[in-house]
């Protein structure tokens, strides 16, 4: 008698030998599987729901995973990710693939646990189309089949290496033991994990360890419910941020002024492929400004190590030849103002509006509360907020940014910023806390629900600026009198009615009385009641606001004349060496 079965050999090394390769499906070799695809472009990042449907949590999508597997597969319904599932439960014809939870989930984000996918022997993902460079990959874990009580199914035990990048990662990794308990998860986190070769490799194997029958065949293997790979630098290949004379050079076609796209008062901004054809916004600095020279430092000790889906990228910088160079994320869609008032206007409907307030609102709380470095921005206004290819928000120009510590109530220093957005408690006396950035904040707020240049926007003779006739109109009770005539009706009323309240809350003259931007979101997310501007006109009258501030803007600029840009952009002191305004002004189109 003859038996037949089918024999498991993967990681042994064969050459091929065969003079045609066997269809996908049927093969385990992702780099031929895919030889005929290549990549269009650099990807930075991986996430995937590993057996489940696609998930969104936070900013980051998770892809669905649902393909059942089999014995010997290499799965790929994407060019830039894939699995292979290895091996067969012994004598058992309908082994399982995908594991799903039977009980109630209470842990967070849920949604990655419901499902997991599983090997009787050998599971591997891989990432492909990966920038070169140093990545942090995450795996998400939860024990969703054994069970904590006294039944048969709390017998099983369950242990499986890990492998990243070929390389040891956790011998005899055990999910319960791990999350101490089941039902519960367990995340591991690997930084530094290096991408040589576009390519990110996690392995799960099943080493012969732990229970093989107990609770019942085929639930001993690996087990994963979720993926991550996350770049540390973005389009870097050095750890460090640091370019070359030369690469700069070549990716500018050596500055070519077809390549131009800015010209501040620090320098030129110059827009630039990589030669693994990622894009780049690269601003050469002047070597003799000592201001440019001071702020090209505090930008890249602010935030080169800062990452958010909503602040722009720093990728490095170049000091080579006498040259100062700052080399930046590219942004396909320019900057805020451009789009709400430039010459090159956008038409932006209503919800990306309402995404783009959260957006920025998102970045300016993580600067405020949720880095290690806590940061006062300093200038946030909608020259300083740039638009991706979809048009998501990211706060940029971070020159003029300080450090803000926690045993400090506030910092006394030299005023710069934009006037128009500046609060009144730092451009009169120089006090400086995160609520000056709430109160930028809520200008910029008026300028997406009305569409008009903050500083430049006068309906009347009585009315110094928006915010101005914003609180005139809240005092009438005509506050959608604000929202951008090109809109038509085609807005949602009480999202407009909400941001425009959660505007003037923030601008309150007041600092203790404005939010903190973690609250900002929940308001506008409409989590969170939204407390009413109280504003007295006779403590807080046009005198105050407006009048003093313009007063004490026309005396700055008489000190500093010699510093300041254009008043195009109303900015006391210079702007940031590295400002929006200076890498997509208004009157230039993106190349």
């Amino acid at each position: 008698m003859v038996l037949c079965s089918r024999i498991d050999l993967s990681y042994n090394n064969f050459s091929e030998f065969v003079d045609e390769a066997p269809p996908c499906k049927e093969t385990l070799d992702f780099a031929e599987c895919l030889k005929d695809n290549p990549c269009t472009g650099n990807r930075y990042s991986v996430h995937i729901n590993c057996g489940g449907r696609e998930v969104i949590i936070g900013q980051n999508k998770y892809e669905a995973d649902e393909d059942q597997g089999d014995a010997a597969k290499f799965f790929h319904q994407v060019s830039y990710w894939g699995f292979s599932s290895t091996g067969q439960v012994w004598d058992d014809n309908k082994t399982e693939y995908i594991a799903k939870n039977v009980s109630v989930l209470k842990m967070n984000d849920s949604q990655l646990y419901t499902t997991a996918r599983m090997s009787p022997l050998s599971l591997t993902y891989y990432g492909r189309c990966l920038a070169n460079g140093n990545y942090t990959v995450t795996l998400h874990f939860a024990e969703i089949i054994f069970r904590d009580n006294a039944s048969y199914w709390s017998l099983g035990r369950r242990l499986f290496d890990i492998y990243i990048q070929d390389k040891l990662a956790w011998k005899d990794f055990d999910i319960e033991a791990a999350a101490e308990g089941v039902d519960k998860e367990k995340v591991l986190n690997l930084t530094n994990v290096a991408v040589t070769n576009h390519t990110v490799e996690i392995r799960f194997y099943w080493a012969g360890k732990g229970t093989r029958i107990v609770p019942t065949r085929g639930t001993y293997g690996p087990l994963i419910s979720a993926i991550s790979v996350v770049s540390n630098l973005r389009g870097l290949d050095l750890q460090i941020g640091l370019f070359t004379y030369r690469q700069i050079k070549a990716a500018t076609n050596n500055f070519d002024i077809d390549n131009k796209i800015g010209e501040g008062g620090f320098g030129s901004v110059y827009k630039g492929i990589l030669l693994d054809g990622s894009v780049i916004a690269v601003k050469q600095l002047s070597s003799k400004s000592k201001q440019g020279n001071r702020e090209f430092v505090n930008e890249i000790g602010m935030i080169s190590g800062l990452q958010h889906p909503n602040l722009v990228r720093l990728y490095g910088c170049c000091v080579e030849r006498n040259q100062l160079l700052l080399v930046y994320e590219y942004m396909e869609n320019n900057s805020l103002a451009r789009a709400l008032f430039g010459e090159s206007q956008l038409n932006l409907e209503w919800p990306t509006r309402l995404r783009i307030c959260i957006g920025i609102a998102r970045g300016l709380a993580f600067l405020h509360e949720e880095s290690i470095l806590k940061i006062v921005h300093r200038d946030i206004k909608a020259t300083n907020v740039l638009l991706d290819g979809d048009l998501n928000p990211k706060i940029s120009d971070f020159g003029l940014a300080k450090l803000s510590e926690d045993e400090n109530t506030h910092i006394s220093t030299r005023i710069a910023g934009t006037i128009g957005y500046m609060a009144p408690e730092y451009a009169l006396w120089g006090y400086l806390t995160n609520k000056a950035d709430v109160y930028s904040f809520g200008v910029v707020a008026l300028e997406i629900v009305a569409g008009r240049d903050n500083m430049k926007y006068r309906p009347n003779e009585n009315c110094v600026c928006l915010l101005d006739w914003a609180l005139v109109l809240r005092q009438q009770g005509c506050l959608m009198d604000l929202v951008d005539p090109k809109l038509g009706s085609d807005f949602n009323k009480e999202e407009a009615m909400r941001i425009t309240k959660v505007a003037l809350v923030c601008t309150n003259p007041s600092p203790a009385l404005r939010p903190t931007m973690s609250a900002v979101v929940s308001m506008l997310e409409g989590k969170l009641r939204i407390e009413e501007l109280v504003n007295d006109p006779s403590i807080y009258g046009d005198d105050f606001r407006f009048i003093a501030l313009r007063d004490k803007y026309d005396e700055l600029q008489r000190q500093t004349s010699t510093e300041a840009e254009t008043l195009m952009d109303h900015t006391v002191t210079g702007s940031s060496s590295a400002s929006a305004q200076d890498l997509y002004p208004r009157d230039l189109y993106s190349l």
